[in-house]
């Protein structure tokens, strides 16, 4: 069996070739072998590297050998890394083309979903029902403007008499504030006495008993 017949899984004459998800599984499980394959080969070059120089000096037929294999694992170490990036190629490629496919196939499933959509839609009949869609939202819109006016049943106000109607109330709060403030107008007086003030006597000797007059004067008037 060929190498690509072991890549992807060889069938018959006329079988069903893989699926792109397969072939790309099997691309990704060739990498990963390849790949465990570059560990070993990188380890086995760094051995015979170390053979080489321990023996440099002392066995140079053991040293030579040594770099001999290194040189072979190296040389294999190369090609692996080509055989790598051509499969890395291939397996981008075959991901790139079934991405492509999946969105084709998603776009050809809506262009039928929207043309099915649009089977039972007359062109003629859209901009007709648009209109008519028009229409009646103008109508509704003149309708609540209508409805918002405000309607005064021929009843009609001068504005002026009535700010001076309002000025007035004003007065008469600010009025009646004040009142409360100064207190009720009938607030009883102190009685006037009924006798008179005595009178300045002309001796020095009569001010005590002046005094005293006063005092009762004053005491008789509260």
């Amino acid at each position: 069996m060929s190498l690509f017949g072991k890549i992807f899984g060889g069938g018959g004459k006329g079988g069903k070739g893989p699926s792109p998800q397969e072939a790309i599984q099997k691309l990704r499980e060739t990498e990963e072998m390849l790949t465990k394959k570059q560990e070993f080969l990188e380890k086995k070059i760094d051995q015979e590297l170390q053979i080489a120089k321990k023996n440099g000096t002392k066995n140079k037929r053991a040293a030579l050998q040594a770099l001999k294999r290194k040189k072979r694992y190296e040389k294999q170490l190369a090609q692996i890394d080509g055989t790598l990036s051509t499969i890395e190629f291939q397996r981008e490629a075959l991901e790139n083309a079934n991405t492509n496919t999946e969105v084709l196939k998603n776009m050809g499933f809506a262009a039928k979903a929207m043309k099915s959509a649009h089977e039972n839609m007359d062109i003629d009949k859209v901009d007709d029902l648009m209109q008519d869609i028009t229409e009646q939202q103008e109508l509704a819109q003149e309708i609540s403007d209508a409805i918002s006016k405000p309607v005064g049943f021929g009843e009609e106000f001068d504005e002026d008499e009535l700010l001076a109607e309002l000025d007035e109330l004003e007065q008469e709060d600010l009025d009646a504030s004040l009142l409360k403030i100064g207190g009720p107008e009938n607030v009883p007086l102190p009685n006037v006495p009924s006798t008179s003030l005595p009178s300045r006597p002309a001796r020095k000797e009569e001010d005590e008993d002046d005094m005293e007059d006063l005092q009762r004067w004053a005491m008789e008037a509260m």
